[in-house]
């Protein structure tokens, strides 16, 4: 069973879909994050948001957030989000 993932800005949704990993730097470290994950409230630190699946995915900057983890849901909130070399991602 895929992951759920939401990813948000605090402006708008950047992107949403099924994943089967999402990697994200967190204040405690790196973390990944699959299918049967155990819950999980972390806040992220500025960082790369990588997010694979089987009809693609993502790869974004954060500035800072939370990510939050409950049963195959992921949730990432982040103050800002951009994409590649500081382009605003686009939203989904």
């Amino acid at each position: 069973m895929p992951l759920q993932v939401e990813l948000v800005a605090a402006d708008r949704s950047v992107w949403s879909g099924e994943a089967t990993l999402v990697r994200a730097r967190t204040v405690d470290g790196e973390i990944g994050i699959m299918a049967g994950h155990e819950p999980l409230l972390a806040v992220l630190a500025d960082g790369e948001v990588s997010v694979s699946g089987p009809g693609g995915g993502t790869t974004v900057h954060v500035d800072g957030g939370f990510f939050s983890v409950d049963s195959d849901r992921v949730t990432i909130v982040a103050e800002t989000v951009t994409e590649g070399a500081g382009r605003p991602a686009e939203a989904l």
